[in-house]
């Protein structure tokens, strides 16, 4: 019997498809053998009130199955396997050097995501005029191309100088990795603050110290350290 609120089969055909449907949910197509039978009962059904007494026909429907062996075995020596094709002259490009340009590789389809959800977050769904969605866009595209650009050049020097760079994962700072991604090393900088205190009509700036992992940062993008420490013990009259 059908559990409530669950549509009823009524016909091989639908049993057939609501089988298959399951099959694909868990990606199982070809793993089991099924049989469904189909029988015809007749009944009688009782004279009630004015409605005379009457034989009816119901169907009834009983479903077997049984996994087919050879197919999971030919289904689990599958597991794990990957598939790369190149153009490329084997002798020249092996499997190794083949697997590493594929993880390697942009991912125009990376950009997107950065681009519409943490951290551009673009949503000109909130503007009404044309040019300043037009703007909105635009200024967001520098920013990917900024956040695509930090996490080149980290990269690209950590792999030329052979190293690795640990303390950006919270909770886990030995994990060391040579492939972080711009947003993780943009939050190692977080925790600065600068703080501009005004005495005698005069404002005086003090910036949190630099960490060495955000020196090394700063280091392996190739700017430099002046660029904060500028800021720390300068005093200035406000306008």
């Amino acid at each position: 019997m059908p559990r409530r609120g669950k549509k009823k089969l009524t016909s091989h055909f639908e049993w057939l498809e609501t089988c298959e449907a399951i099959f694909n949910r868990y990606q199982t197509s070809g793993l089991f053998q099924v049989d469904i039978q189909t029988k015809r009962v007749k009944k009688v059904q009782k004279r009630y009130r004015d409605r005379k007494a009457r034989i009816v026909e119901e169907l009834w429907f009983d479903m077997s199955f049984k996994i087919d062996d050879s197919a999971v075995q030919h289904q689990i020596q599958m597991l794990g396997w990957r598939v790369y094709v190149t153009n490329k002259n084997p002798n020249e490009f092996g499997l190794k050097q083949a697997v590493r340009a594929y993880r390697d590789e942009y991912l125009m389809e990376r950009g997107f995501a950065r681009l519409k959800n943490f951290p551009l977050s673009l949503t000109p769904i909130y503007l009404q005029r044309e040019d300043h969605i037009t703007g909105l866009i635009r200024l967001l595209s520098i920013g990917l191309r900024v956040l695509n650009l930090l996490e080149f050049q980290v990269r690209h020097n950590l792999e030329k100088e052979k190293e690795k760079l640990a303390g950006l994962y919270v909770g886990n700072p030995k994990r060391e990795t040579t492939r972080p991604s711009a947003e993780i090393i943009l939050a190692a900088f977080k925790e600065i603050t600068l703080l501009l205190i005004e005495v005698k009509n005069e404002i005086y700036a003090h910036l949190t110290a630099l960490s060495p992992l955000q020196k090394r940062i700063l280091a392996l993008l190739g700017f430099s350290i002046s660029i904060y420490t500028q800021l720390d013990g300068q005093s200035f009259t406000p306008e």
